[in-house]
């Protein structure tokens, strides 16, 4: 996928990588992979979210990138990354090892930040052994671990067997998004951001969403449909971060809590009033923050730096 889709300019318009790689998985899928920052630097890994790709962290990457080496790479299907047959939490697990391999020496620890599947994505490999080689310490935005579609709040009914059964056949249409109109940017804001996102975010987050192929964002709506990640919470035995918009109606508060008490080392809950479900655009300074602060505590430079 070109990058023509995404913004041109601002805080939100992607940055060059001062390399780019391409990791293999397991099953021999292609993984698109930029680098940024200087090489010696500290080492940060950034996963992004379904329909999302690397630009969706543009802001992270642009001030990290001053003094630490920044990994982000397309999941299989987004981006530039090809679209695969194989789409399952194991293949998740196997493409973040994949790219830990190709990015990382031996021993070297990193900080990983993943937003909602980029999040669940930490969880699916957290007893690998590459994952636990590597990470450090771990930001998880705007996820969960399982019940996504139960506990949904897009369609704004009271919960049950209808505003279930509603969310699942919105969330999984298979119907084509379309051109980025103001319509589109309306419901896009709706479903995924809080009331008061400014419309350079909406924009930012518009384009980068519907440059995800139809049949790629049909295909990963079946797993997180299905998602059942609750064992993998608890592997996750590295210091472990949550930041979660309060009106996030994708993956709304309770996920958030319910990380938290199941995870074996966790750091706290930063609850954002009146954000949604893009934390990573709708607060920038903060996530980037939380990201340095986990570097800075538990992050190690790559040896002879």
């Amino acid at each position: 996928m070109s990058r023509l889709m995404h913004v041109a300019s601002g805080p939100y318009a992607p940055p060059v990588p001062v390399r780019e790689l391409t990791a293999v998985s397991a099953d021999g899928a292609r993984l698109h992979v930029e680098i940024h920052g200087p090489d010696k630097a500290p080492a940060v890994v950034l996963a992004h979210g379904w329909t999302c790709s690397t630009a969706f962290w543009a802001a992270q990457i642009r001030e990290l990138a001053t003094d630490h080496r920044v990994i982000a790479y397309d999941q299989r299907g987004h981006g530039r990354s090809p679209a695969s047959p194989a789409c399952s939490t194991d293949a998740l697990a196997d493409d973040l090892e994949a790219v830990l391999e190709a990015t990382l020496a031996p021993g070297e620890k990193a900080v990983i930040a993943g937003h909602s599947m980029g999040g669940m994505t930490v969880m699916a490999a957290a007893d690998r052994k590459r994952f636990r080689e590597h990470a450090a310490a771990v930001l998880l935005c705007s996820t969960g671990a399982s019940r996504l579609v139960a506990e949904s709040r897009v369609v704004p009914i009271r919960p049950g067997r209808l505003r279930t059964w509603l969310t699942k056949h919105i969330l999984g249409a298979r119907a084509p998004l379309g051109p980025v109109t103001p319509l589109a940017r309306r419901i896009l804001k709706y479903g995924t951001m809080g009331p008061g996102s400014a419309p350079h975010m909406v924009e930012a987050c518009a384009r980068i969403v519907h440059a995800c192929p139809r049949k790629v964002r049909y295909a990963w709506s079946h797993v997180l449909d299905l998602l059942d990640l609750d064992h993998g919470v608890r592997q996750l035995r590295v210091p472990t971060a949550i930041v979660v918009g309060t009106a996030d109606r994708m993956t709304p508060p309770v996920h958030a809590r319910s990380l938290a008490a199941a995870l074996p080392d966790c750091l706290g809950v930063t609850e954002l009033p009146g954000l949604g479900h893009m934390t990573p655009v709708e607060a920038p300074e903060l996530v980037t923050g939380k990201i340095r602060e986990l570097v800075v505590t538990y992050a190690t430079i790559k040896e002879g730096a």
